[in-house]
């Protein structure tokens, strides 16, 4: 038991929230691997390789969390560089799948540099904002620093990965305001982007797609436009004979899935949508989880995401330093805000991303990714636990101090009356002879 304990360290709610992912996960991704197992023509194929990869990340989130958290603050020295020199390689030869080049093979290992280059900007910007922290606020020089980093990563992974490069920057924007960074920049910062935003985004609706063919890093504007005006497209507009399901089909059957689900849910292993969603073990796997859990289960994912922010608060609460704190805001903030992207790109509240649902999703890069950031969490828990048994057992080694002393003066004091006495008796016996 002894042995169990030293090596599960960290908050005991953060380890039970993730074994509850991961069970959901592989439940719910053998269920609805059902197309992968159609096109592999094996049926334990691909749930073996997905319980591979979360057993290995299960070891990374054992090692990561024995890891003293004021380590991980090196890590951004040479995992940033190596993360960008990474997307301007996925640029130039990466893999295209569905017509993004997202992914990188080494070795026959397939990865996602975007992943690394988030869990940099993470540790970076919570390294940034606990360096520059200040009496009353963080110093302006932490806004420069971080808008930097943000820059140059989001241009890098806008291009083939827009959603994570918008979802990267609302997390750093987050982190920027617990930070404590002026409201001064923070306003001129909300007023640039929005702006920005709302001049792109008119510019991509209203220009014809062939146009930006030519043009470097705007070869997905065309998916850019249908996704953007087939979520604001007047659905109930159109009569239920003449809809095209097969328009917009993952959209279309993850509300067919939702919408027969009911409370309880067809139960696992029953889900008929699965057949037709082509991204049914990631993008659209919630979808799949309420048709077969209902409502109650999607309800209960959504509040081990939210208890996982919570815990995260609390811990970081209780943090002594500021980049713990931060670094373990950071990473909760970014989990729960791609799980929520996720879960409202499945139920109709947002256009079609791509954003896996973190821990649950079948993936590779992504599933070891999120156990490390686990690891992290728990590795900032443990040290909050050792800080505060620490300062409980200062009193009790200040009161076995105090004890030892008095226990050393009442030696003292013994040895002092002994020798007063063997003096005296010593005194009496010389007088007596003298009288004799």
């Amino acid at each position: 038991m002894d042995l169990i304990k030293d090596i599960f360290k960290g908050d005991k709610v953060i380890w039970i929230i993730f074994l509850f992912l991961c069970l959901i996960s592989i439940v719910e991704v053998f269920s609805a691997a059902s197309t992968l197992t159609y096109k592999s023509g094996d049926h334990w194929g691909p749930i073996t390789h997905h319980s591979i990869f979360l057993m290995v990340g299960a070891f990374i989130v054992v090692l990561v969390h024995n890891i003293p958290c004021k380590y991980f603050r090196v890590l951004p020295f040479f995992m940033l560089p190596v993360s960008c020199l990474l997307l301007l390689a996925v640029m130039i030869m990466g893999n295209y799948v569905n017509g993004a080049a997202r992914w990188m093979t080494f070795f026959g290992i397939q990865f996602q540099p975007s992943e690394l280059a988030k869990m940099a900007v993470i540790i970076v910007t919570a390294f940034i904002l606990s360096r520059f922290q200040e009496e009353e606020s963080a110093h302006p020089k932490a806004f420069k620093y971080i808008m930097w980093v943000i820059g140059i990563v989001f241009i890098l992974i806008a291009p083939e990965n827009g959603s994570t490069a918008v979802l990267l920057f609302g997390v750093v924007f987050l982190m920027m305001i617990i930070g404590r960074i002026p409201w001064k920049q923070l306003g001129i910062l909300t007023a640039g982007v929005t702006l920005f935003l709302t001049l792109f985004v008119s510019i991509i609706l209203i220009t014809p797609a062939s146009k930006y063919r030519d043009l470097p890093m705007m070869h997905r504007v065309e998916t850019w436009q249908n996704r953007i005006k087939g979520f604001f497209e007047n659905k109930e507009a159109v009569p239920a004979a003449k809809y095209d399901i097969d328009k917009d089909a993952q959209i279309a059957h993850a509300n067919i899935a939702i919408a027969t689900s009911h409370v309880i849910g067809k139960m696992p292993g029953n889900s008929v949508q699965r057949d037709f969603l082509s991204q049914a073990f990631s993008d659209f796997i919630f979808a799949i989880i309420i048709e077969e859990l209902g409502l109650i289960g999607g309800a209960f994912i959504v509040l081990l995401y939210l208890w996982l922010l919570i815990r995260a608060g609390k811990i970081a609460k209780r943090c002594e330093k500021t980049f713990p704190a931060f670094l373990i805001m950071g990473i909760a903030m970014l989990l729960v805000a791609q799980a929520m992207l996720n879960m409202m790109v499945a139920v109709g509240l947002f256009p079609v991303t791509g954003q896996p649902l973190p821990l649950i999703s079948k993936g590779g890069t992504s599933t070891l990714i999120n156990c490390a950031y686990i690891g992290m969490m728990l590795s900032v828990s443990r040290y909050v636990a050792d800080k505060e048994e620490q300062r409980l057992r200062e009193p009790e080694a200040a009161n076995e101090e105090k004890l030892q002393t008095a226990a050393q003066v009442l030696v003292m004091q013994a040895r002092e009356l002994a020798y007063e006495s063997t003096n005296n008796f010593q005194n009496a016996e010389s007088g007596n002879e003298e009288n004799v």
